[in-house]
């Protein structure tokens, strides 16, 4: 196992993450150091860069959160891609094929397919070459999907898949549509146990091939940090399940290509769930126990969905208690899918954390989360000496970037110590995952303290 630490970012392996999807609006049309402050401010130090197309990475982004000491992960998927304009003209003859078309936006490329691997070992090199990522992670590496032979979404079932089962065992592969045939998979129970073997050693090679293979992500990057991902649910046999049905035995994996880290990903069947309370993870020891028992010194991490659908979505209170369970639990470090579709975007005022002085005329406000620049107030002066009452401040110019306010006066600042009361702030509604919401604002008489920048 590599268990040397990342030499600037040691602590890439432990504590409290968050994924981020930066091609969401609530990222767009702001500076990278304004998404940077607000991680800071919500308490990571960890982030799971979400990269939905290998071309289209900020590289700016990086640099600005690990200027703010937040290591980053690249987090890439296995099985397939949500946008295919980076892929060459050969794309399609990677696809799965699936007991049923499935038209999801979503992509799924063949685990078989000696192409699609090579493309994508090279697509993510270059990513890693250009970006300085402290770690690389390979999540989703598996086959659709749970109770896939029932509801018609399993795979691979293609050509692809055939040949390599061929190839490999000298005959054909079970049937999965015909139930008369009597090669239908029920029916050949060593053959389908073969097949089942295929398909876990094919998604452990794709992992181990973009990782560890000849221009791979170690090759590139022999500093970098790597994680392995698996699926947790809560089922009785959900290890056998999932090995079954979408080919995932951690175990192996993690013999095969020896990452840095382990993560279980909260199963969909699971995070869909209303009301699903905060400790459900304690039904997935069943699953980290052998993974513990087997690589003791392998930090182990777990992963929850905070927001993708309005029934589901978790709040703070919430997603502090995973994180205790997960401590309590012994896993190494948590994250959460996605930073900006927790319940708290929706439930909690921007609230200003800090103030600074850019000169005599100008300030900076800091906020939470990102604020609508239309919404900008009457501002109050509170001296923070003598009795004084608070003077109305007329604004002569505001801007916004992210969750940082500009504002600038055309009366010069006090040189004595002062707060400021900025009225109105509402934060931005149109940006967020869920529509229809109605927009927080700053409770009133929330002040902050101006202060002076450090001299350099």
């Amino acid at each position: 196992m590599n268990s040397s630490p990342h030499p600037g970012r040691p602590w890439a392996l432990r504590g409290a993450s968050i994924q981020i999807d930066p091609l969401f609006p609530y990222y767009a049309d702001r500076s990278p150091d304004s998404i940077a402050d607000e991680l800071v401010l919500a308490g990571y130090r960890n982030v799971h860069y979400f990269i939905v197309n290998e071309q289209r990475v900020d590289a700016r982004l990086v640099e600005a959160l690990q200027k703010r000491e937040i290591a980053v992960w690249a987090l890439v998927l296995g099985n397939g891609t949500f946008s295919v304009e980076h892929a060459p003209p050969e794309w399609a003859s990677w696809r799965m094929e699936l007991l049923r078309p499935i038209n999801d936006g979503f992509e799924r490329f063949s685990h078989f397919s000696k192409d699609y691997i090579a493309w994508k070992k090279e697509v993510l090199s270059v990513v890693l070459d250009h970006v300085p990522f402290d770690g690389i992670e390979i999540a989703e590496p598996y086959f659709p999907e749970w109770n896939g032979l029932e509801r018609g979404v399993y795979g691979d079932i293609g050509p692809l898949a055939a040949q390599s089962f061929r190839e490999r065992y000298g005959e054909d592969m079970p049937e999965f549509r015909d139930a008369d045939s009597a090669r239908y998979y029920t029916k050949v129970p060593k053959l389908y146990e073969a097949w089942v073997d295929l398909r876990v050693d094919a998604v452990n090679h794709l992992v181990h091939e973009l990782i560890n293979g000849e221009q791979g992500a170690r090759a590139i990057r022999p500093d970098i940090k790597v994680a392995t991902w698996s699926l947790a649910v809560r089922d009785e046999l959900a290890a056998q399940r999932l090995r079954e049905w979408q080919g995932l035995d951690p175990i192996s994996m993690i013999g095969l290509v020896q990452p840095d880290l382990h993560m279980l990903q909260t199963h969909w069947p699971d995070w869909m769930k209303r009301g699903l309370p905060a400790d459900y993870i304690r039904d997935y020891e069943p699953l980290a126990a052998p993974i513990r028992e087997q690589y003791p010194d392998l930090p182990l991490g777990i992963q929850a969905d905070i927001g993708s659908r309005a029934s589901m979505i978790k709040g703070r209170r919430w997603l502090d208690e995973f994180a205790h369970q997960a401590n309590t639990l012994g896993y190494r470090t948590w994250t959460a899918y996605e930073y900006h579709i927790g319940g708290y975007m929706y439930a909690e005022p921007p609230l200003p954390s800090s103030g600074l002085r850019l000169s005599d005329h100008e300030v900076m406000i800091t906020y939470n989360k990102r604020v609508d620049p239309e919404s900008v107030g009457g501002v109050l002066l509170y001296h923070l000496t003598g009795l004084s009452k608070p003077q109305e401040w007329k604004v002569a110019q505001s801007a916004v970037d992210g969750n940082r306010l500009f504002l600038r006066f055309n009366k010069a600042l006090p040189q004595t110590p002062f707060q400021l009361e900025i009225r109105d702030i509402r934060d931005t509604p149109n940006l967020w995952l869920l529509k229809g919401r109605k927009a927080n604002k700053t409770p009133r008489k929330t002040r902050v303290s101006i202060i002076r920048p450090a001299q350099s």
